[in-house]
């Protein structure tokens, strides 16, 4: 390796015993990453993740998203539920992250405030920035695999969801060790080193099961991952024969994942497609909540809107202002430069999920929305994280060829400073460039808003000016937008369940809104709820005889089980919200003399 130059040589390496080796950030050397670049990149994770984390909760910014209630609710109600254990995981949420919630949920306080979601979701972003690092090193020259990394890692998007119960920051770690190992599988079978390729194998087949069990993209890149390998390993020849029974086990774990799943729907929703034509697909969902009469959304059936809708919403999670249509333009420039030149061809499988989200949108009743485009509203912008990636990894691999055509272009000129040491003159200023550009997009993306209100005093002019228009990071404006009514409904709703005598049995229908059971604090055990079949069905034919408190949300079908049966109710309070359904509670007149009681 050259000695090092300039300010940004890192002393991060080690080769052999006791010898530190310096890394030359100016080196166009591509070689894997040692144990202390990395070490050092997961110790920057730490430190912007611990920020984050502090921005975001005293924000309140961690149960904005009514999915990540939801997932914090479903991991709680494994164990407090009045019928505990596996049933309780769901049948179309896919169960890793509820279990890796689960030792962190059962904390009352941490429920309540969110924080039980925060620890995986932090954890999975240091192991993803980490990880992310060590795929660009096999791609990129070390001042190019840092700003790759610092485009990924500073991204305030996907720093906000590491602060939550979401599901992007587990995913995100996945495809990206799930890549970086097939990459590195590949180039050990390329090697014939057997040993190398066990092992790989080995850990591709428990990843792909963990991304199965994540999210349904996982199950398209997870095939992805399968067909690679098992191409490069028959491709090999002998080497094929030799690792028959690592493949054997690589294929079982696979395999099984997809296997156990249609299982696990068959034997608890006696439908092994529950999750994709059950009352809670996103089928269902897309007609339940579309108006009578309404048309379909736009990318309906349609692969050239999809496209359009979900590149745009990459763009705008990416970058900030309009410069996401550079990154992707880079991005696709620089998928040509590593699809000819042959390197790190395992890599194009980060775009995977750019395939699987134009077919969700286009056929499976997915739609996205984003203020950039028609209907300009929000909904499911975050699905754009997955893209983050690829044009966090593409884009600096096209600076890169830029930057080596560059020094050439100057040597040949007859330079003699360039020819001597031109990769120094010349890309001190372009990596420089490039790590500032990146910092600024950054900063822009979380304090545009102000930065933007202070232009608009300085030039007094035009207020309508496209800076003035412009919002906060897409997915934490989309939180923001979606939680205005929710959230304060279901905090007056917590404030009436509160005011409970504690212990007492409620019936109530949690689907929509069990975040006003974690704003009140109170057990889920202490709840009838559709989680538990018999209970549930039997407190419908007679609620006052069931439940002391009964909470009825308007159109639910606690709702139409008073209207059938009102008698034993005795109604106690209203409350209605804002674009929320009215929440009408009923003290049973009845319960005690069933048998009931309101104690614990």
């Amino acid at each position: 390796m050259a000695a090092p130059r300039g300010p940004l040589a890192l002393r991060l390496g080690r080769a052999g015993a006791g010898k530190a080796v310096a890394t030359d950030f100016y080196s166009d050397a591509v070689q894997p990453a040692t144990g202390e670049e990395i070490y050092a990149i997961a110790m920057g994770a730490v430190l912007l993740g611990f920020m984050a984390l502090i921005v975001c909760f005293t924000r309140g910014y961690a149960l904005l998203y009514g999915d990540a209630v939801a997932h914090l609710g479903i991991a709680r109600r494994i164990l407090d539920t009045r019928n505990p254990g596996l049933v309780q995981l769901g049948g179309v949420w896919l169960p890793l992250p509820h279990l890796l919630m689960l030792p962190f949920v059962q904390k009352m306080e941490w429920w309540r405030s969110g924080l039980a979601g925060a620890w995986p979701s932090l954890i999975c972003y240091v192991l993803g920035v980490a990880g992310f690092f060590r795929l660009c090193r096999r791609m990129l020259a070390p001042r190019w695999a840092l700003v790759a990394t610092a485009f990924y890692g500073l991204n305030p998007n996907l720093l906000y969801l590491s602060t939550t119960a979401m599901t992007e920051p587990l995913f995100l770690a996945l495809l990206i060790w799930m890549v970086l190992l097939t990459v590195e599988c590949v180039d050990a079978i390329r090697a014939d080193e057997q040993s190398r390729v066990a092992r790989r194998t080995i850990w591709l087949g428990l990843l792909i099961f963990a991304a199965v069990f994540t999210r349904y993209d996982g199950w398209v890149l997870g095939a992805a991952v399968w067909c690679v390998v098992t191409w490069q390993l028959w491709s090999a020849g002998g080497l094929w024969r030799r690792m028959a029974p690592s493949f054997a086990v690589f294929t079982l774990f696979a395999v099984a994942g997809p296997v156990l799943w249609l299982w696990y729907n068959q034997h608890f929703y006696h439908d092994p497609l529950d999750f994709l034509r059950g009352p809670y697909s996103a089928p269902a969902i897309e007609k339940r909540t579309s108006p009578p009469g309404s048309k379909h959304y736009r990318g309906w059936h349609n692969v050239g809107w999809a496209l359009l809708f979900y590149t745009r919403t990459a763009q705008v999670v990416a970058a900030a202002w309009e410069t996401g249509f550079a990154a992707m333009a880079a991005a696709m420039a620089g998928l040509w430069i590593a699809l000819r030149r042959g390197t790190a061809r395992a890599s194009l499988l980060l775009w995977v999920p750019l395939a699987f989200y134009v077919y969700s949108v286009a056929y499976g009743s997915v739609p996205i929305f984003i203020p950039e485009l028609y209907p300009h509203s929000y909904y499911n912008a975050r699905y754009g994280m997955e893209m983050l990636p690829a044009l966090a990894l593409f884009a600096p691999v096209a600076a890169a060829a830029w930057e080596r055509r560059f020094a050439k272009a100057r040597v040949r000129t007859g330079d003699e400073a360039a020819a001597n040491d031109g990769a120094e003159i010349s890309v001190r200023p372009l990596f420089l460039v490039a790590l500032a550009l990146v910092l600024v997009n950054s900063l822009a993306m979380v304090y545009g808003t102000e930065l933007v209100q202070q232009c608009a005093k300085l030039i007094e002019r035009h207020p309508s000016n496209l800076l003035a228009n412009y919002a906060p990071p897409l997915v934490l404006k989309e939180a923001l937008v979606n939680s205005t009514t929710r959230v304060p409904f279901e905090q007056n709703l917590a404030l009436v369940l509160e005011d409970l005598p504690p212990g007492a049995a409620i019936l109530m229908q949690e689907s929509d809104h069990i975040g006003a059971l974690e704003d009140a604090g109170i057990p889920l055990r202490q709840t009838i709820n559709e989680s538990d079949y018999d209970s549930w069905h039997a407190a419908l034919q007679a609620p006052a005889e069931h439940a002391a408190y009964v909470v009825a949300l308007e159109g639910d079908s606690v709702a139409k089980a008073v209207e059938e049966h009102p008698e034993g109710l005795q109604e106690l309070t209203i409350l209605c919200g804002t674009g929320q359904p009215c929440a009408r509670v009923y003290q049973s007149e009845s319960y005690g003399a069933a048998g009931g009681t309101t104690g614990r």
